[in-house]
């Protein structure tokens, strides 16, 4: 073999990854249905301008990159990447830069909750303790304020029911995160680690079942680890671990590829930096225990918030949804059953001071999302548009009349969401029809 040979040899053992790569990359793509802005009632001018304003974000070093989409009448019509998957390290955000996504992890639980409920396993107001054996006979805690002294006591009292499948689904079951307030419930959460030094799920459970419930069940809407109840209720009447249910029954069927509870080495360089907001408001690199490194596969499978996706993963998911839980003759819920889903649960249920930071305050829950009510009551969406966000403050929603769906991602944690909500507002401007 001449050593032109050889050469021509090794440049093309060099050359064929990359190209394997292209071509993957190239499928990927093409995957994705697409069409222009006019095509779907969208303003290309419009979109333009949510280009401006997010760029203006980025110079201004209030994030530090963002992928973004919308999606209409099942096309996407804008997909776009600005600013910095990773400014330290140089790396530009990508379309398929790997992100955080929290408790945007609930919806999808909230589906395996919803694809057994189908399957006749339970019913959405069976107590949890029936599946759970201790979750059942909880205590309610009481706090009482003394006018006179200013004094607190604490005392607990039954509950009046063992909290159900849907309380768990719709934030009702009694249970709170400990973050949020400072009561002595959340205290208590606080002091026994439940979400932040449970080795697993099971293990949460123990330790909620010797804690008081925060509200009596059923009788006020309360931001908690709920979802991540309902991972173990998942493994509990199937018999699968949680994430090997995600996976068989939910990421592999719509071919979410990329959505896992951690990023493998192989995919390490696609994973998006966490930053947090200064006093300047400027973002620095964040040191939050909130933004842990995902790098190695976890014990504690949160179904509340331990998933990391894509924008394109997550937009398959929201498609299904939209489609009435179809997506490329794939089929993972009824009609029926979504339906179910993105109705109003709470009524006039009251929330707790939380729901206004997360947009509750006119708007009501379904068995997973957030339900807006009325238009005019919402910063953005039409009556019935279902959504959620998570803490490093990606956004999603879907918009049943306008056949619609926005996708924000981004890293910047505790959650800021002042540029997702733009990125929303200005994606209901560039409807034309």
């Amino acid at each position: 073999m001449t050593e032109q040979e050889v050469t021509m040899k090794r440049f093309t053992r060099c050359l064929l990854p990359l190209l394997l790569v292209f071509v993957a990359l190239s499928a990927w793509a093409q995957e994705l249905p697409t069409a222009t802005p006019e095509e779907v009632g969208l303003s290309k001018e419009g979109l333009g301008q949510i280009d401006a304003t997010l760029q203006q974000f980025v110079d201004e070093e209030r994030v530090a990159g963002v992928v973004a989409l919308i999606a209409r009448r099942g096309k996407i019509a804008y997909f776009e990447t600005l600013g910095m998957q990773d400014v330290e390290a140089g790396t530009p955000m990508d379309k398929d830069t790997i992100f955080r996504i929290f408790s945007m992890t609930k919806p999808i639980t909230s589906v395996a909750v919803m694809m057994l409920y189908e399957e006749g396993r339970f019913d959405l107001d069976d107590p949890v303790s029936k599946y759970i054996p201790q979750l059942g006979g909880l205590e309610v805690g009481v706090e009482k304020n003394d006018p006179d002294t200013g004094e607190t006591t604490f005392t607990t009292v039954p509950a009046e029911r063992d909290m159900t499948i849907r309380d768990l689904l719709r934030h009702t079951a009694g249970l709170t995160y400990g973050l949020f307030a400072r009561s002595k419930v959340d205290q208590m959460y606080l002091q026994a680690g439940v979400l932040g030094r449970s080795d697993t799920i099971g293990d949460m459970v123990e330790k909620l079942a010797k804690l008081p419930l925060k509200h009596q069940p059923g009788s006020i809407w309360e931001y908690s680890v709920a979802c991540d109840v309902l991972g173990r209720l998942v493994e509990v009447v199937s018999g699968v671990p949680f994430d090997k249910f995600l996976e068989k029954r939910i990421l592999k069927p719509l071919d979410m590829k990329d959505t896992a509870f951690y990023v493998p080495a192989e995919k390490k360089d696609r994973f998006a930096a966490v930053y947090t907001l200064g006093k300047d408001r400027k973002i620095r690199p964040s040191t939050s225990r909130s933004s842990r490194n995902f790098l190695k596969p976890p014990t504690f499978l949160s179904g509340g918030g331990g998933l990391v996706s894509t924008t394109a993963d997550y937009y398959r998911f929201c498609q299904m949804l939209l489609n009435k839980g179809e997506l490329n003759a794939v089929r993972l819920l009824k009609p029926e059953t979504v339906e179910l889903m993105i109705t109003d649960h709470l009524g006039r249920t009251p929330k707790a001071p939380i729901g206004v930071a997360l947009g509750m305050t006119n708007n009501g829950f379904g068995l997973g999302f957030r339900i807006t009510k009325a238009s005019g009551q919402a910063r953005y969406g039409s009556e019935g548009t279902f959504s959620w966000g998570g803490a490093a403050s990606t956004i999603f929603w879907i918009d049943p009349k306008e056949e619609m769906i926005g996708i924000f991602m981004v890293q910047i944690s505790p959650s800021n969401y002042t540029c997702a909500n733009k990125f929303a507002v200005l994606a209901y401007e560039a409807v034309n029809d």
